[in-house]
């Protein structure tokens, strides 16, 4: 399925202001200013500048939230943001509710108990952004993430993802039987997304700590519906099966 861009020149901007670029700028900015998080239930709530406000949007990181504060904007990081900024790209500090630092162990533990998937989740999330995908919630889809080219504003999410992972119930709880697999290879196909199933493998290594992220393995499925109106007497068979494809071209 190719992008679907929004609107005349999207497709333009997008390749003359790269995703990657965005977020090495966002990761300068952060650095040089000691940026520090505010840990609150299950986000994190941070108070930026006018530069740093532009570069969360064009990065598609956090949500403002609207204050009377005329200096700063603040943005709620949601829990795979928030540990990425802080542990893959090093330029978030996160605080507590008393103002000393949590460090990477600390946070990870903090995460694990307000989410037992969290260690999946964030494999699935850095997996994804680290390709340079704009990753949000698809809570709305009934999956894990939607998965974007480019900013939401240029163009339509191109994946709908489900994070599994063989032998752990928190998150295989989806797609055990067919009915459930049908139910969401329609709901995919009725807004125009591709199914992709990221199924994390963790390798005999458990949740301890995040040094465990580096030994687990991402696989990676792209699963479409069968449309029978391809179904022509003038095609192959092969144009008629369902497609599953174990790999992306990113």
């Amino acid at each position: 399925m190719a992008p679907r861009w929004k609107g005349k020149g999207s497709e333009a901007k997008a390749l003359a202001d790269p995703m990657s670029k965005i977020v090495l700028e966002l990761q300068s900015s952060l650095t040089q200013s000691e940026a520090h998080a505010l840990l609150s239930g299950c986000s994190a709530l941070l108070a930026v500048e006018a530069e740093q406000t532009d570069l969360l949007n064009r990065a598609c990181l956090g949500r403002p939230i609207v204050t009377a504060e005329k200096d700063k904007q603040w943005f709620q990081l949601g829990m795979e943001e928030a540990f990425y900024l802080s542990h893959s790209l090093k330029c978030l500090r996160i605080v507590g509710e008393d103002n000393c630092p949590i460090n990477n162990e600390e946070l990870w533990q903090y995460m694990n108990s307000k989410k037992r998937t969290f260690p999946l989740f964030y494999k699935a999330y850095s997996h994804l952004r680290e390709r340079n995908w704009v990753v949000r919630s698809g809570s709305q889809y009934g999956v894990d993430f939607v998965a974007y080219r480019h900013h939401p504003s240029l163009v339509h999410a191109e994946y709908a993802v489900l994070v599994l992972s063989e032998g752990d119930d928190d998150a295989n709880g989806r797609l055990r039987v067919w009915s459930d697999f049908h139910c969401t290879i329609r709901l995919c196909g009725s807004v125009a997304k591709t199914l992709l199933v990221l199924n994390i493998s963790k390798n005999g290594q458990g949740t301890v700590s995040p040094s465990c992220l580096e030994h687990y393995a991402v696989e990676e499925r792209t699963i479409m519906r069968w449309n029978p109106e391809q179904c022509r007497e003038d095609q192959t068979i092969s144009e008629n099966v369902i497609k599953t494809v174990s790999s992306l071209q990113w």
